[in-house]
């Protein structure tokens, strides 16, 4: 028994010295920046299961803390030591450090991307999220041709062809007050459709579902539930065994959306092995471009049948996911301000009016619409993290806060983890006047295409589909003002505070997933 004993508590003794070990190498690997000391590293599975607490920052720590957090350690950088699971990391709300981290030449090479999940790689595939180096510039040369001129004229209008479409199918047409419970339910369905229409010539429309070969299921639904339970897909295969319905019911889905894709690669290639390489068949569109990289004789551009079907299931999730939410956003913080969406009305009707539909022409007057889906995105910037690690040992210039003139040089040893906090950099008052506040005056003379606006990223691995999402955005968003008031859908005795506090929020996953937003739709008087 003294033996068993004694066994137990030496063994218990090499743990916890390890552990201390562990920590003081952490914070050694940070320069000892301050931060939390927590067990686990937020994104390790322990910090992802567990819910964010006071001892446990989790994947939603930056955005719940998101008022306070770098007020509270006063320094734009902040670091988490875990002494339990995990490395330690950096997090950086500064755009200074941010560019060094993400900028081009060396920091390219010293900044590496590292997912914070492994199961992260099989999910995607391999595309141009998630690849690096030489095969990220592969995927980015061959999709840089697809976006163009041409194929933005084509989501405004396939985008105004969406909003006639939903109003009939929906029913709209003769009603004057239309309740929508969850607004995402629309946003969703339209970024589904513009995206499948306009990037790849899938069959979808908004009045019926394009089904798989066999009939078996709604494609266009299978993207969503996938779309919205990605976080579910990338957790450890033992979790995705576990009887349990919705890991069925997603896993299901991805299946039928990968058996949707792959189908969809060999009709096209078979519709386009009769054309040249430099035919305008092969070249139009995007999903095009991937089946002539797939069967390109240069190294520099083919792609296998794998990275062709990643790269489409790539965009099909961003454009889906980050157009869907953001145009949420903007519709639930626009509800709150009747007086700005009065200022974007009045620029809508001497742009627009009323007796035609807005073009693509129109599209650089309408300034007001813009400025209030910027905002939208700055305050609920869906791509909330930009995952990297120090491949080598290296050093970070760091400034002081705001109105301190002099900044200091850490080192930053090699496998140390860093978070760019999208949310962090939209929230830094050093950025942004009341950073809380939605306030699309703001963005009042900022291009569309200015690097002033990061929300989407920033550096050469900026959003590849910024200006799609916009275009699609600006254009659904000026036929819903023009021909709505947007309000908050209030429960019985709630107010507009509180319906804020409870709709206006959200979590974080692979992506900021904003919260069920309920809106009622008012038709305006002509």
């Amino acid at each position: 028994m003294g033996f068993s004993f004694s066994l137990i508590f030496a063994i218990l003794t090499i743990i916890a010295l390890s552990r201390v070990r562990k920590f003081y190498s952490g914070l050694k690997a940070v320069s000892k920046l301050p931060g939390p000391r927590v067990p686990f590293w937020p994104y390790t599975i322990p910090g992802i299961l567990i819910p964010t607490t006071w001892w446990n920052p989790g994947g939603s720590y930056h955005w719940i803390n998101r008022f306070t957090v770098y007020k509270y350690f006063s320094s734009e950088v902040f670091a988490v030591v875990p002494f339990l699971i995990g490395p330690p990391g950096i997090y950086v709300s500064n755009l200074d450090v941010a560019h060094q981290i993400l900028g081009n030449g060396r920091s390219a090479l010293t900044f590496v991307k590292s997912p914070s999940n492994p199961f992260l790689l099989e999910f995607w595939r391999s595309n141009i999220i998630y690849s690096q180096g030489d095969v990220w510039r592969k995927h980015r040369r061959v999709l840089g041709q697809a976006f163009h001129n041409t194929l933005y004229a084509d989501v405004w209008a396939q985008t105004v062809r969406a909003y006639h479409d939903m109003t009939a199918t929906e029913d709209w047409r003769k009603r004057d007050v239309v309740e929508i419970p969850v607004v995402q339910n629309l946003t969703f369905k339209l970024a589904t459709l513009i995206i499948g229409q306009c990037g790849f010539g899938f069959p979808f429309d908004w009045a019926s579902q394009a089904p798989l070969p066999d009939g078996y299921i709604s494609i266009q639904e299978s993207i969503r539930v996938v779309t919205s339970n990605a976080a579910l897909l990338t957790s450890p295969k033992w979790m995705q065994r576990l009887p349990l319905k919705v890991f069925e019911k997603v896993s299901k889905a991805r299946d039928e959306v990968m058996r949707f894709l792959e189908y969809q690669v060999a009709e096209r290639r078979a519709a386009l092995s009769g054309f040249p390489d430099d035919s305008e068949e092969r070249s139009k569109d995007m999903f095009s471009l991937l089946v002539g990289a797939n069967e390109a004789e240069s190294e520099k551009v083919r792609m296998s049948d794998e990275e062709v079907v990643g790269n489409i299931f790539a965009m099909l999730f961003a454009g889906n996911e980050t157009t869907a939410y953001a145009i949420a956003a903007a519709l639930g913080c626009v509800s709150l301000h009747q007086d700005i969406q009065d200022e974007a009305l009045k620029q809508i009707e001497e742009v627009v009016g009323y007796t035609h539909d807005p073009t693509v022409d129109d599209y650089p007057r309408l300034t007001k619409v813009l400025c209030i889906f910027f905002e939208a995105v700055r305050m609920f910037p869906v791509a909330h993290v930009i995952l990297r690690e120090a491949g080598e040992d290296t050093t970070l210039t760091i400034p002081n806060p705001v109105g301190e003139a002099v900044s200091k040089t850490i080192p930053i040893l090699k496998g140390t983890k860093i978070i760019v906090d999208m949310v962090g950099i939209q929230y830094n008052p050093r950025y942004f006047d009341e950073p809380e506040k939605f306030k699309p005056s703001r963005w009042e003379g900022v291009s569309p295409d200015s690097e002033a606006f990061t929300a989407f990223g920033f550096g050469p691995r900026t959003c590849i589909g910024r200006k799609f999402a916009i275009v699609e955005a600006v254009c659904w968003l000026t036929m819903v003002l023009r021909d709505w008031r947007v309000e908050p859908l209030l429960r019985p005795g709630e107010t507009e505070e509180m319906w804020a506090q409870r709709a206006l929020d959200a979590r974080a996953g692979i992506t900021l997933y904003v919260s069920d937003i309920p809106v009622r739709f008012v038709r305006r008087a002509r």
